[in-house]
């Protein structure tokens, strides 16, 4: 039966301190709202107040910024002096799944052989941040930031892996907390760079 259920008019944080959000702040009140009522808690009770007035929204508006091009860092770029292979190894990634909401996190190693341009080594973990700032799956992930920083330094190779674990694998359904490998190529890596990578992330 739905016809008990009354929806209250949630007043949105955007008319109360004037500020502007990259998201559509009212629904996001009101969904996290209703989705507090719907497992039985009281929103206007004074602990969750402000975690559906504010604390929610202001959450996914930065855990969503790899959907919006304003939020990529500037990808500012160096002469090459030759073309060595460069590695980045322990890059933390924190995503959310598409699926559930849940996050998955880990570490990101990030390859590349540059053209006649390298990227500042900083700009490799911002990009990757970026990126993972979104409702997304590992692999599809690997495969955005892999093509995006070929297409961004113009990298004639590419060679991306991540390991991250899962909540919704953990917290939920088999409830067990493993670890899951994931692999993107742009371009053709030589055996030897191949092996450099390979070697990284064991």
């Amino acid at each position: 039966m739905t016809d008990d259920i009354q929806t209250d008019t949630v007043e949105s944080v955007d008319d109360i301190d004037g500020e502007t959000h990259a998201i559509d702040w009212s629904k996001a009140q009101e969904g996290v709202r209703l989705l507090l009522e719907a497992v039985g808690e009281e929103p206007d009770s004074a602990k969750l107040q402000e975690t559906w007035q504010r604390r929610v929204p202001s959450a996914f508006e930065t855990l969503t910024q790899g959907t919006r091009i304003e939020a990529k860092p500037e990808m500012r770029t160096f002469e090459a002096s030759g073309e060595s292979f460069v590695v980045k190894e322990d890059i933390p990634v924190y995503s959310l799944c598409e699926h559930h909401l849940l996050p998955f996190f880990g570490t990101a190693t990030v390859a590349y052989r540059p053209d006649s341009e390298v990227v500042g080594l900083s700009k490799l973990a911002r990009y990757v941040r970026w990126q993972s700032r979104q409702l997304t799956m590992q692999e599809q992930l690997t495969q955005d930031i892999a093509h995006g920083l070929a297409d961004e330094i113009g990298a004639s190779a590419v060679m991306v892996e991540i390991s991250a674990t899962h909540l919704c694998e953990a917290m939920r359904g088999v409830e067990t907390k493993t670890e899951t490998s994931s692999r993107a190529v742009v371009g053709e890596p030589t055996e030897h760079e191949r092996r450099r990578f390979n070697e990284a992330t064991r």
